[in-house]
Parts: C-alpha cells; structure tokens; sequence
C-alpha cells in the first residue's frame, strides 16, 4: 500500500480514455475557428503587417485579441488551497434529517447534484501534492433551493479559534518573505505561542490523518458548529462528517517522499475512469442549545471535537465524473461557507464568521465579483435580483427596473421581496411562517473583544494520542521531531515541547527525548503554562 504509487499511475493509463474518444477518424471538417466577437478567423497564422517586411499593425484586432486573452489566462491563485483535483457527483438523502433541518436536500431519496474540490492548503498551485497538510474537503450541493457549500477539510479540528489570527497563520506557514522557502521557525514560533495549535498538530504529524494516501481514502469534516432550523423553528447545533466508504489510510514518511508529484490526483482520475466511484457517508453529530451550552469547552471553538456525542448518518455522496475542462471547473469552482439554503444558518463559531466573509471575498478578487455565474457555481434556481455590471457579467440582463422596490410588475427587470414588495405595500418585516425565512435568536452581553472561554487546549490533544496505537504514538513523535529538529530557537522547542507534556506526560517525555531536550525543564515548562491555557 505504501511502497507503490509510482507505479500504480502510469502515463499511458491516463492517456487511454482521451485516445479512445479521439481514436475513431471522421470525415466531418470542424467549424470555422471564431473570434470571442463571433467573427470568423480567416487566418489564424500571420500577423497583419505593413509589407513583407513591415511592423505588425495595430489593427490587427485578432491578434491583438488573441495575445490579451493569453495574457490573462493564469487568474490570481488561491491564497490557500491552491492545488487542487475536482469531480462531479451527487448526494442522496435518507431523510433521518427533516426533523432537525427545513432544508429539502435532506428529504428522504433526495437526489443532488455535487461537485466537491479536494485539496492541500498552503502551497501553490503546481506544488507536490505528498505534503503534511490538511486536505480540503469543499462539497458544493446545487439544491433546488439554491446551493449550499459545505467548505472543510479531512480533518475535525482547525489551528485556531479566531479569524482575526488567520492572516497571521497563513504567513507563518508560506514561505519565509527573505528566503521565499518554508521555514520550521517561523511554523513552530506560531505554534509554540498558540497552544490551541496542539490538537490539530497532533492529528497532522500522525501517518493516517496527517497524510492521506489519496484523496478517496480520508474523512471529510465540516469543522465549525452550525446552526440548523427546522419548519417548526426549532434550533439545534449540528457538525457534518463525511466518512470514506474506502476507509482511511495514510502513508509513513518513507512512501510520501517516494510518491510521485500528482499521486492524489491520479488516483482520482484512474478510479472515477475505471468505474470504481469513490462514496461517503454524510453523518451528523446533533445539539440542543441546551446541551451544547453544557459542554465543558465553548461548543463553538473549533479546536474543539464534539467527543462523546454520537453520530447519525444522514445520507451518502457518490463521485463519477471527471471535469471536462481543469480550468472551467475545479479552478474556477468557488466556495463560501456563507453559500446557504433555508435550513442551514452559521453558528456563533469565531473562524466561521470570519470565513463567512473572507471566503467569497477572495472569490471576488480571483474571478470577479460575478463568479456565482460561472457554470461550475450557478445555482439551479433562476437568478433575479438587481446586481449589475462588473467583470464578466454574463448573466442575461433585461428590463428597465434595476431597483426594488418597484410597482412596474410588467417590467422584465423586476424582482420583488416579501417585506416591501411594491405596490404601495409595506411591512415590517417578512413574514415569520415563510418557511424560508431565517430564524430568530436573542444575543446578550458587552460588545468587546475577548478570548474564548474556557480554552482547555490540551487535553482533547491527550485523548487523541492515547487513541493512536503504539506505532501510531511512535510515528506521531517521530514525525513532529523531524520537523522540530529545524528549529533553531532552544525556547521554541522547550515551550512547544512542553504544550506536548501538558497534552499527555507520556506524549511529551517522548518528544523532548527525540529533540535531546532535557526532560525535566520540559516538565518545568509545562507547570508554568499560563492556567489561561488550560481552564
């Protein structure tokens, strides 16, 4: 399993499919090459020049059309999440959910399109995929309703608990601004003063969670807490979990550096190709209020796992095609954890309401501020509302009303809302039994800036440790001491090292062993952590 990917994939393999389709001649000439206008290019060889040996004219508007266009065909790449592998499925529903949820993509044999995007996070788009990183997990559902993205990763926890820390993350993992290369003492000085780190760290330096052995063989988690509505009004607080129907397997250090650049997206090719359709099951972990405000750490924390609470599966997804066009699908494909339908709401979580904003903000930046239109993102119900203009506007604009309210109800521009819809018609608010209507919650307290509270950020780390087997404890230490043996800093180890001790003795003897540190001012270290840290 670990020693083989380089020969599981082969050039030839993935050449098959697209020889077979091209194989057959045809006597039929293809269509007229055209320009993006429509126009007929007549000559798509030379340039328009001034005689045989004159200047290139600038009214050679094909050209000129035709060099632009190349110009601009890399858009700006995702900040994280930048290489990427995408496929086509569907999603149906058991129906165990409509008790809890309005939304109908959990009706029983509901049957939704998806197209999910997998990835790694930190480096660029060309990058190996065998890296120690989370996997992204993002599920687009083109419900009736409209779409709803549930954007996650492999993962169930996350680095940190606040949004206001991710730019601050993110650059401590890319590539040093001197050296333009990753740097472990830049990493592990943000990790060694974020102790929330722990726990995620735990489950990244381990071979099974840490390092999937391709994108079919892992877990998909929602992470944050959502809200969810059902058509009573009732609120309950949910996390969503995608769990393989291949199981989950990783690979050891040894086989990641053996693996070839592409070998997750390979694996994906050549399975969907074959007719070998990787599964999930979708499993919900299900919250009253009540119960959630009971928990002993903030329910909304996201370093957070909701341990103990059991899981009910709510329906399974099934991958079987490949995108047609890279670029037109998996690149372009854009994800918002904000992309909702009636039903589904965010919860208090901090990194979720940040990722509310930020995530369909960098979609702005990198495809324009009319990305939901693009054919990989439009939604299967008709667009109307009064957003106009702006790079690639292409959907169909009609009508002289670009406003609302409006009382011209023949005018093909006209939309309308439930709270003012014209006509001399004014309300105060939407009707509540609209069952589309978002649902009401009181909120109290000072508005100020404050830590999540309690923190506790090490003991769910110590649960995950004595979970793994007695290898997988063994390759979790010997992983992160690889890693940590980069840093220069003596205080950066020493304080990590002793996040580890506080986490689990054991755990932390161990590491400290594997760095040469010596144990006894890990153990020092570790009772002068602040109680902040572990309350």
């Amino acid at each position: 399993m670990k020693k083989s990917f380089v020969t599981l994939f082969s050039l030839p393999f993935l050449m098959s499919t697209a020889l077979a389709e091209t194989a057959a001649p045809s006597s039929v000439k293809p269509p007229l090459m055209r320009q993006d206008s429509g126009a007929v290019t007549i000559d798509n060889q030379n340039s328009k020049t001034a005689g045989q040996d004159g200047p290139v004219v600038l009214e050679d508007f094909a050209l000129i059309e035709k060099l632009a266009h190349f110009d601009r065909e890399r858009i700006p790449e995702r900040v994280v999440h930048a290489r990427g592998v995408g496929a086509h499925g569907y999603f149906i529903a058991n129906g165990d959910f409509t008790a809890f949820s309005k939304a109908g993509l959990f009706k029983a044999g509901k049957k939704t399109p998806t197209f999910v995007r997998f990835s790694t996070v930190m480096n660029y788009r060309g990058s190996p995929e065998a890296a120690r990183d989370p996997r992204g997990f993002a599920t687009k559902f083109y419900t009736d309703e409209g779409n709803w993205d549930l954007v996650g990763i492999n993962l169930p926890v996350f680095f940190i608990r606040d949004a206001i820390k991710f730019p601050d993350f993110v650059h401590a993992l890319k590539p040093d601004p001197v050296t333009n290369m990753q740097d472990m003492n830049n990493q592990f000085d943000f990790f060694s003063n974020a102790p929330e780190s722990v726990h995620m760290l735990t489950y990244i330096y381990s071979d099974k969670y840490g390092m999937p052995i391709n994108y079919r063989h892992m877990d998909g988690q929602g992470v944050h807490a959502f809200r969810v509505i059902n058509d009573k009004g009732e609120t309950h607080f949910v996390k969503f979990h995608w769990v393989s129907l291949q199981g989950v397997q990783g690979m050891d250090l040894k086989a990641t550096h053996a693996a070839d650049t592409n070998y997750a997206t390979k694996d994906l090719y050549e399975a969907i190709g074959k007719g070998d359709f990787p599964k999930w099951d979708l499993y919900v972990q299900v919250l009253t209020p009540q119960e959630a405000a009971a928990l002993p750490y903030d329910a909304f924390d996201d370093t957070k796992e909701w341990m103990g609470v059991p899981e009910q599966k709510i329906g399974t997804m099934v991958l079987n095609r490949m995108p047609e066009n890279y670029f037109q699908d998996t690149e372009q494909s854009a994800f918002s954890p904000g992309v909702m339908v009636p039903g589904i709401e965010p919860s208090p979580d901090k990194m979720l309401q940040g990722r509310l904003f930020a995530y369909s903000d960098t979609q702005r930046y990198r495809l324009g501020v009319n990305y939901q239109d693009l054919p990989v993102n439009r939604p299967v119900p008709e667009v109307q509302n009064d957003h106009q203009d702006g790079v690639m506007s292409i959907r169909p604009r009609k009508g002289h009303v670009n406003y609302q309210p409006t009382s011209r109800y023949d005018d093909p521009g006209a939309s309308v809302d439930e709270t003012n819809p014209g006509k001399g018609i004014v309300r105060s608010e939407a009707p509540q039994t609209d069952l589309r209507n978002l649902s009401r919650y009181q909120v109290s307290g000072v508005v100020l800036k404050q830590a999540v509270h309690p923190t506790d950020d090490f003991t769910q780390a110590g649960q995950v440790y004595r979970h793994f087997s007695p290898y997988e404890q063994e390759e979790v230490v010997y992983n992160m001491a690889s890693d940590m043996k980069m840093i220069k800093s003596h205080e950066t180890q020493l304080r990590f090292a002793s996040y580890i001790y506080r986490a689990d003795k054991t755990y932390g003897e161990r590491l400290a062993k594997a760095l040469n540190l010596d144990v006894t001012e890990v153990a020092k270290a570790a009772d002068h952590i602040s109680d902040t840290q572990v309350q």
